[in-house]
């Protein structure tokens, strides 16, 4: 367990699963629709420091809490899992799975000009398998995390290479709260800061999301969700 005492107080990773799924759908909901009900999404209530306080602003805020909670969700994915192999291939076949969903609520069939979040979360996973891997060698270990940098970067991952970056950081200094949400923060902004204040209370539980029927419905929500926000824009056309 990597040295961290599970207890029955705080937030178990179902929960933070759960928070994690439903401030990303707030995300997507303005990321996605705001061009189809512009009238709703764009509505301000009001100014503050210069930027126009709307829907839309309020909405994606609210989303800026997901990601940072999926990279924690990986590192203790990592260091919990039975079978690094299968994990990692779990990650890789809801990346393929999900990329036509994610192309098509951004208005294409197919496009390589960016790839959907769960390519990030698997470079991420890989650039943890590596660094563990060589650990003992050092001439391996650095060049194959950093080669794992540039494929997230080429590839165009969803948050590049700062979502890789985060993913392998939260990874090194995971027994350090502080750290990481000061990283975390410098590289996905302040408006991620809610995620910071919800890893620290994880219990190092598991949490109801057991069994592999709520498992995997875990990761196929991901591109169901996508599939849903599509027809919804179908319908708004």
């Amino acid at each position: 367990m990597d040295g961290k005492t599970t207890t029955q107080s705080g937030i178990s990773g179902s929960v933070l699963k759960m928070i994690a799924v439903i401030t990303m759908v707030i995300d997507h909901l303005a990321a996605y629709l705001t061009a189809y009900r512009p009238e709703f999404f764009k509505f301000s209530f009001g100014t503050v420091a210069g930027r126009s306080i709307t829907v839309n602003w309020i909405m994606r805020t609210v989303g800026r809490t997901a990601f940072p909670l999926f990279c924690f969700l990986v590192v203790q994915g990592f260091l919990y899992t039975r079978n690094h192999v299968r994990y990692g291939c779990a990650l890789f076949i809801a990346a393929l799975i999900s990329e036509v969903p994610f192309d098509l609520v951004r208005g294409s069939a197919w496009d390589m000009g960016k790839q959907n979040v769960f390519f990030t979360l698997l470079f991420g996973y890989l650039g943890i398998c590596c660094y563990e891997q060589f650990r003992d060698r050092l001439e391996l270990q650095i060049p194959s995390v950093i080669a794992l940098l540039a494929v997230a970067y080429f590839f165009r991952a969803d948050y590049g290479v700062f979502g890789y970056g985060v993913i392998v950081l939260f990874y090194l200094i995971r027994e350090n709260g502080i750290a990481m949400s000061l990283i975390g923060m410098i590289m996905l902004g302040w408006r991620s800061f809610p995620a910071y204040i919800l890893i620290p209370m994880y219990n190092g539980r598991r949490g109801f999301i057991r069994g592999k029927v709520l498992k995997y419905a875990f990761y196929a929500f991901y591109p169901v969700h996508l599939l849903a926000l599509y027809a919804v824009q179908c319908m708004l056309k």
